[in-house]
């Protein structure tokens, strides 16, 4: 049963490496609930490469959800001591997962807080890092994660909230879209609540100080990139 469980989840990660993720557990999880209740079934989701994709949206999703993204190896170790600090404190809870585990959780796991999940979650971070590069780790993520109310990956996003195509967002769109990603089913990149614009403004501060996302081949070198954010702390 090991041997097979291995065998099986570095033979999908590999596959994944290549072939487009059509569908999520999350995805089938969601039009689950909604089968015989008061909503719809919806299911937007159109898989699209990283270069159809927006140059600022990486960018968005870093300031956003993980800035030292292209610096770890799939754990950011400085945020989750200082998640736990913040948590000991307070009563209202602190993530730290990167865009790595996000991705991980997405496209192989099912939604929750069990250590088992957090045990696979980190396992399957871990085959992805190994396996895939940092840009198809963003392409996975920007493609599958959800974005909406049954909308998933950016170019359904972008159809449905912008009526535009993925490459046509503008710095601001990815901005708002970044700003509703720890809650997309209650927040909004349609319809921004006060709340969301202020956060989108604070996203489109830090996107300043991140680079552009280095294209597939392309080696980064967090000494020459212009962002105080990637510079080497001195010795």
């Amino acid at each position: 049963m090991l041997v097979f469980f291995f065998a099986s989840t570095i033979l999908a990660v590999v596959a994944y490496r290549f072939i487009p993720v059509y569908a999520t557990p999350l995805m089938f999880m969601r039009s689950l609930e909604n089968i015989g209740g008061p909503n719809k079934v919806l299911w937007h989701h159109t898989w699209v490469p990283l270069a159809d994709i927006s140059k600022h949206l990486p960018v968005a999703v870093m300031a956003s959800e993980d800035q030292r993204f292209l610096l770890h190896h799939g754990f950011d170790y400085d945020a989750i001591q200082k998640a736990a600090k913040y948590n000991r404190k307070s009563s209202k809870k602190r993530g730290a997962s990167t865009i790595s585990q996000q991705t991980a959780k997405n496209v192989f796991l099912w939604q929750g807080r069990s250590w088992l999940r957090k045990g696979l979650e980190a396992y399957f971070t871990v085959l992805i890092e190994l396996i895939w590069s940092k840009q198809r780790i963003m392409e996975v993520y920007l493609n599958s994660i959800e974005m909406g109310d049954g909308i998933y990956g950016v170019e359904a996003v972008a159809a449905r909230h912008f009526n535009k195509k993925a490459s046509e967002l503008t710095r601001a769109e990815c901005a708002l879209i970044a700003a509703t990603l720890p809650n997309p089913r209650l927040y909004s990149s349609k319809e921004p609540s006060d709340y969301i614009n202020s956060r989108c403004r604070q996203i489109e501060r830090q996107m300043k100080f991140i680079p552009s996302f280095p294209k597939e081949g392309e080696e980064f070198d967090p000494k020459t990139a212009s962002g105080g954010i990637y510079r080497r702390k001195r010795q």
